[in-house]
């Protein structure tokens, strides 16, 4: 998805040609962000998924009592298809790994889509209005499964299309959603500790209308503040990664106004 260094022939034509020297020190460079997003996620998968393995509604992390009778078969299911959409996501945003393997970066893209972020979105949009997180957070949580899906969607879109600097974008703001349920977990922790001292003050000492407010709040902003992220990264940064010019493009009149000075400088 980021561009990457190409590849000059050598003057006779023969032979592989010589990679430029730049690309092993931007292998490395790349490996201080993707390393720690894999170790992440994998964490992550490694602690939270294993009680779904079960199939027993009694190891549910996810509050399920008093829920519909689909409402677990679902919410693993999402669970399942959410795992391979985070793992499937590292690879493809990993900008070595496309330029190397572009087989294999097709054929997780295609994982990701259609194992992945379409079959969780949609599951989600039956368990999201179920949750045990209030109105704000079964709200938040289904405005998220919307918003991942047309993000998906667009991103596969363009690909079918071959409009592949508009792909990337749309599969950037994407894997942002994608990363939210990860990140929810630690605004949760955060408003925790903001709100623990007015436990008593603000909710009367009703720890259930803490953590209600708490997970309706991390909700929204687990997958908000991703998006504005990664709009920021999309606005500033070129298909490389690395920060855009800002330099004002040259108008007419600037041409002019060089071109009368060059035209002055010129000796008679």
């Amino acid at each position: 998805m980021l561009g990457g260094p190409g590849s000059v022939p050598d003057g006779g034509g023969a032979g592989a040609p010589p990679p430029q020297p730049a690309a092993r020190p931007q292998r490395r460079r790349q490996l201080r962000w993707i390393a720690p997003l894999f170790i992440v996620m994998l964490a992550f998968v490694a602690y939270f998924v294993p009680p779904y393995l079960t199939f027993d509604p009694a190891q549910s992390r996810v509050e399920v009592s008093g829920s519909p009778p689909f409402f677990y078969p679902l919410l693993v299911a999402h669970i399942m298809f959410g795992t391979v959409a985070l793992l499937t996501g590292c690879f493809q945003v990993w900008p070595w790994f496309r330029r190397s393997f572009p087989r294999a970066h097709r054929w997780t893209g295609r994982a990701y889509f259609f194992l992945g972020v379409f079959p969780a979105g949609i599951t989600v949009l039956g368990v999201a209005p179920f949750g045990h997180t209030g109105f704000g957070g079964n709200t938040g949580n289904t405005m998220l499964g919307l918003v991942w899906l047309i993000t998906g969607i667009a991103g596969w879109r363009m690909a079918r299309q071959r409009r592949f600097p508009e792909h990337r974008r749309w599969m950037i703001r994407s894997f942002a959603l994608t990363t939210s349920i990860v990140v929810s977990r630690l605004w949760a922790g955060i408003l925790l500790l903001i709100q623990l001292p007015q436990l008593d003050s603000v909710y009367g000492g009703d720890e259930q209308a803490m953590i209600e407010a708490i997970g309706a709040a991390g909700v929204w902003l687990s997958w908000v503040v991703n998006l504005l992220i990664a709009e920021w990264w999309l606005e500033y940064t070129d298909h490389t990664g690395k920060p855009k010019s800002r330099r004002r493009p040259r108008t007419g009149a600037d041409r002019s106004r060089s071109s009368s000075t060059a035209a002055e400088r010129r000796p008679d």
